[in-house]
């Protein structure tokens, strides 16, 4: 199991109602898309970053075998 289904596990659904809740009186409605919109980018990068890694550590080893 990973780690973020463990940590799902731990928080139940009125948790996250009051997460939810918590959040929309932090930031306000204006400004959660605009937040989203960067979280979203920001994985979209790591994503990116890792293909790259994973990438270049398939390269590097078909080189080592020639």
């Amino acid at each position: 199991m990973n780690a973020l289904n463990v940590i799902m596990g731990m928080v139940g659904p009125w948790q996250w109602v009051i997460i939810g809740i918590a959040i929309l009186l932090l930031f306000g409605g204006k400004k959660i898309p605009e937040l989203m919109r960067g979280l979203g980018s920001g994985i979209k990068e790591f994503k990116d970053a890792s293909k790259e890694d994973d990438d270049s550590e398939t390269k590097k080893e078909s080189k080592s075998i020639k």
